[in-house]
């Protein structure tokens, strides 16, 4: 009994290493989500900072075209960054049973 306690101690510990690392390389993340083509780029880091946005002077002619495409690539790189995170923490809980629907971090 006292071994099966010890080991799940184990387990959790690395499993808690494990995830604190995959949180670091989430923040250290940058990812570039694109609109219209590549006429609109906006790059986000891994806390969903806006680091840049690049915006073709050809869009600028139609504002609105231009708010619309500001939104899609700000929603494509959050997206990517959602989908990348999600991989960094599936790694981490990698052999870990969790209930259906439960994210981590919590």
């Amino acid at each position: 009994m006292r071994g099966n306690i010890a080991q799940l101690m184990q387990q959790a510990q690395k499993m808690q290493e494990d995830m604190q690392r995959a949180q670091a390389e989430v923040a250290a993340l940058e990812v570039v989500g694109n609109a219209g083509g590549g006429m609109v780029s906006v790059t986000l880091g891994g806390r969903m900072d806006c680091r840049k946005v690049r915006i073709d002077p050809s869009v600028l002619a139609d504002p609105e075209m231009a708010e619309d495409l500001v939104a899609a690539a700000f929603n494509d790189a959050v997206n990517r960054i959602n989908a990348e995170s999600q991989a960094k923490m599936s790694a981490a809980t990698a052999g870990m049973s969790l209930p259906p629907g439960m994210k981590l971090p919590f």
